[in-house]
């Protein structure tokens, strides 16, 4: 396959073939820099060399009535982790400032549940016209299920980005959770998109799906209109049903990005989740596929730190963006 033929088809506005993501997904190791090289013109015609950094925070852990398989915070898991209700004003806004001192351009609030309650939705939406007021960065709020009136609460208080992601094919979604469906999660994009909020929507993947799902799953992300979509590789947790599901390789994982630029180009693609765990010394090649990347940490596991960070994106050849607030993706 010439990957490059690949790269100018999608510049010039065409969807690949089910056969081109196949080849994409299949690429050898001794192909590798050519893909990779062929995602890249297609990265850097939307995003130039440009990188954004997300600062995430758990707001609230565990707790949660939910039976995702791949969760440490669900209520199938026996993961040792902490557990706590939603933190108070001064520590969210505490880890606002963090996130600006990492030169994040945006501050990722996520907490653990189905749906935030009335208690829980006054204080994010107290402490978000805060953030606003007296840090200035752009916020993703990741709760759960909305409504359409829920979604217009967050909307009015100033949150930008809602984080509710597919995580894997209607296909596959009985096969790692059954406390709500894959439609669920479409409704409550809907109830977001709805309310003039951007979405970021992605996906896990290493859980045991096929090649047909990654790319079933790649076209769908598409076609939710995501702004934002966090790629996720699957971190095994002692205690969780899915402890022990450890296959992903550091190519595949290049190769997975590589897909999601091709056939989502235009919109943000964050390496998420299990980056660190699973690429190892291969990281710094995400950032040829991907404008954009977590630092400091995430739900339940660490991350790379913003230092280290600013490091990689540098010795690459690239650049922080740090972006005005309330700027479109």
């Amino acid at each position: 396959m010439n990957y490059q033929k690949i790269s100018e088809k999608v510049i010039q506005g065409q969807e690949l073939s089910r056969e081109e993501c196949y080849s994409v997904l299949r690429a050898p190791q001794d192909r590798l820099l050519q893909l990779l090289e062929a995602a890249f013109r297609v990265r850097e015609t939307y995003f130039g060399r440009k990188v954004r950094l997300h600062f995430l925070i758990n707001v609230k852990s565990g707790l949660c009535p939910e039976d995702c398989a791949y969760c440490s915070q669900s209520s199938v898991s026996q993961a040792k982790i902490e557990k706590y209700p939603l933190l108070d004003d001064e520590e969210i806004l505490n880890g606002a400032h963090e996130a600006k001192s990492a030169k994040a351009m945006r501050y990722c609030m996520v907490g653990s549940g189905r749906s935030p309650s009335k208690k829980e939705l006054d204080k994010l939406c107290r402490v978000v016209k805060r953030i606003k007021e007296e840090v200035g960065i752009d916020i993703c709020l990741s709760m759960g299920f909305l409504t359409d009136a829920l979604a217009r609460l967050l909307k009015d208080a100033g949150v930008d980005r809602y984080n509710h992601n597919l995580n894997a094919t209607e296909r596959f979604y009985s096969q790692i959770c059954t406390s709500h469906s894959y439609q669920d999660r479409l409704r409550t994009l809907w109830s977001a998109k709805k309310a003039g909020l951007e979405l970021c929507c992605g996906a896990i993947f290493g859980m045991g799906e096929s090649e047909d799902d990654i790319v079933d799953l790649a076209f769908s992300l598409r076609k939710v209109g995501a702004d934002s979509i966090p790629i996720n590789f699957f971190h095994p947790i002692p205690g969780t049903p899915l402890d022990g599901m450890n296959y992903l390789t550091p190519l595949k994982c290049l190769t997975i990005l590589c897909l999601l630029r091709f056939v989502n180009p235009d919109r943000e693609i964050r390496a998420a989740a299990g980056r660190e765990f699973h690429l190892r010394s291969l990281q710094p090649l995400i950032l040829y596929p991907s404008n954009s990347i977590f630092v400091s940490g995430y739900l339940t596991t660490s991350g790379q730190k913003p230092e280290d960070a600013w490091q990689m994106v540098e010795d690459m050849g690239f650049e922080v963006e740090q972006e005005v607030v309330g700027k479109m993706a």
